[in-house]
């Protein structure tokens, strides 16, 4: 062996001896942390048997093989057939161009980059040299063990599509929501301002009335000024619900490609029995698998990493093994372990918030619901009584038994009565809007 040949020899001899020491120093040195040996115990992550591999697992969730994808997609809207609510969803839906379409695809195309993440790295390095000369070679780095890193990386990709997805749904469902709102605001201020419209045709009637009775002097001039007042709050009434009407229209047309100003009626939402889960939890979930994935790759910067690095170049070649962590150990990295090993109690809890938390707006919403749909039909039956003893009213009138001022305010009240009534019908299909937009269906989940 010549001389040149054992230096190299013992070069090598000298590294890997390096190499087992500074492993020595790493474990020794971990195991003097508080409550924290090394290495830390997996269980708040994985499962003790799963095997930390660099490359994909066959078991390893990826963003195409997501079951929160999965449940998305296959959720379909309530808003079927050719109905003005579908018409206006897929009108809506094809205007928009929201940030979270774009999100989902900067997420997906990371996630895509991410999934090849265990394979090789190469780059270019400059460095000067002892003689003042600059030395470019190229580095290649292949990564042999690093608890787990490379694989969090691709979880905590693979959980950011899935949260990019969920917020896409719920961009899209508020959309709809939003816009067929407008729809029914347009809807509600034109039965009203019709509602108005009659009462203003009547009270006018009643205010010529008045004018002969005030010239016959059968009537003075205060009963007159009262009446002539009441008719211009009718008329300013009538006339706002018309703007409200034109405005909600107006609103719903810069939201849609379609033309709305002919749409008319109101449509049927069937809410499904069994309602999917709410997006809420949906996005808690989502980022409950981020926030694991992410604690997974904060743990790994904690635990020793060893890669093969080769570099090419002006000043020849060389083949080396390096063995480090990527966060330096202190006083304070027991605590920082712990609260790592914490991240998935935090995450479940706030899934379990979330579902709380949904299952109460909803339970509100039909509390809501149900009292409306017994009001609608409660007001119904005391609006056509009502009118009925408007009726007998205006004969008892016409007899001479009444006065005309009773019989102005008895049709004032009955109009506000049938004001309001006619609402409440626009007020339940909201509220059963709502709850779909809560659950996710208002849009087919294959737009997503």
């Amino acid at each position: 062996m010549t001389r040149k040949s054992r230096q190299v020899t013992l070069s090598r001899a000298s590294a890997a001896a390096r190499a087992i020491v500074a492993l020595t120093a790493v474990t020794t040195l971990s195991g003097c942390l508080d409550g924290t040996p090394f290495p830390i115990s997996r269980s708040a992550f994985s499962s003790a048997s799963e095997p930390v591999a660099l490359g994909p697992s066959t078991s390893e969730r990826t963003a195409e093989q997501s079951a929160v994808i999965a449940d998305l997609r296959a959720r379909r809207s309530v808003l079927t057939g050719d109905g003005p609510y579908a018409e206006i969803a897929r009108g809506v839906i094809d205007h928009s161009a929201g940030t979270a379409q774009a999100d989902l695809r900067v997420k997906r195309l990371t996630a895509k980059a991410k999934s090849r993440n265990w394979l090789p790295q190469i780059g270019p390095t400059l460095s000067l040299s002892r003689l003042g000369d600059m030395v470019a070679q190229m580095l290649v780095e292949q990564v042999l063990f690093d608890n787990g890193a490379k694989r969090a990386e691709r979880e905590f990709a693979a959980a950011d599509v899935e949260v990019a997805a969920v917020n896409l749904s719920v961009e899209m469902n508020d959309l709809v929501r939003e816009g067929i709102g407008h729809y029914l605001s347009a809807l509600k201020a034109r039965d009203q301002a019709a509602v108005a419209d009659r009462a203003v045709t009547r009270i006018t009637d009643y205010d010529r009335i008045m004018r002969i009775r005030v010239e016959g002097g059968l009537s003075d001039m205060s009963e007159a000024r009262v009446l002539r007042q009441k008719l211009s709050e009718m008329e300013a009434r009538a006339a706002s619900d018309r703007d409200a009407a034109r405005s909600a229209i107006e609103q719903l047309q810069t939201m849609t490609t379609i033309s709305v100003a002919e749409l008319n009626g109101l449509d049927t939402i069937a809410l499904p029995t069994a309602l999917p889960e709410a997006l809420g939890v949906k996005l808690a979930e989502g980022e409950q698998a981020r926030a694991i994935a992410e604690a997974k790759l904060a743990r790994a910067g904690h635990l020793p990493r060893l890669a093969a690095t080769g570099t090419i170049g002006e000043g020849g070649s060389d083949i080396g093994l390096t063995l480090g962590t990527d966060q330096l150990l202190g006083f304070g990295t027991g605590d920082q372990l712990a609260a790592i090993a914490a991240t998935e109690e935090a995450a479940a809890a706030r899934v379990e918030k979330a579902r709380r938390d949904s299952l109460s707006k909803v339970t509100e919403l039909r509390a809501k619901l149900t009292a409306l749909e017994a009001k609608d039909a409660r007001d119904a039956e005391v609006t056509r009584q009502t009118g009925a003893s408007l009726e007998m009213f205006t004969e008892q009138y016409r007899m001479g038994r009444r006065t005309l001022m009773e019989l102005v305010n008895m049709y004032e009240s009955y109009a506000a009565m049938e004001r309001d009534q006619v609402g409440l019908k626009y007020d339940i299909a909201r509220i059963k809007l709502e709850i779909a937009r809560e659950h996710g269906i208002l849009v087919d989940g294959s737009r997503i």
